[in-house]
């Protein structure tokens, strides 16, 4: 019974990191992929710009920040877990922060328009 219990945590860990090296590559090429699109968009000075590079951050960091919930499944120690939270709540607090500036950004631009 021992053998099959240790045989499902190493399939388990093995499926974790697998997940978690995936959100973060994703998160990493959406962030990416929104910065060239941002930098496209202010040199072509477009009104838009802003709120496009904040909404691709946005998504990036929540796709990073899912790697990290993750990461919690496969923690060893305390001292692990402290870490992964305080990286969450970094992250989770840049993503308010980003969200809240999307807000911002989409009700001048409804201001500019009427």
């Amino acid at each position: 019974m021992d053998a099959l219990i240790t045989f499902a945590e190493t399939i388990l860990n093995y499926f974790v990191s697998f997940a978690i090296l995936l959100f973060e590559y994703v998160g990493v090429g959406i962030i990416t992929l929104a910065g060239i699109h941002g930098l496209i968009d202010c040199i072509r000075h477009r009104p838009e710009a802003r709120l496009r590079l904040a909404k691709g951050l946005a998504l990036g960091l929540e796709f990073k920040m899912g790697s990290e919930i993750l990461r919690t499944v496969v923690l060893r120690s305390m001292d692990e877990l402290l870490i992964v939270a305080g990286i969450i709540a970094l992250r989770a607090a840049l993503t308010l922060l980003i969200h809240w500036e999307i807000k911002n950004e989409e009700i001048a631009s409804e201001n500019d328009a009427s």
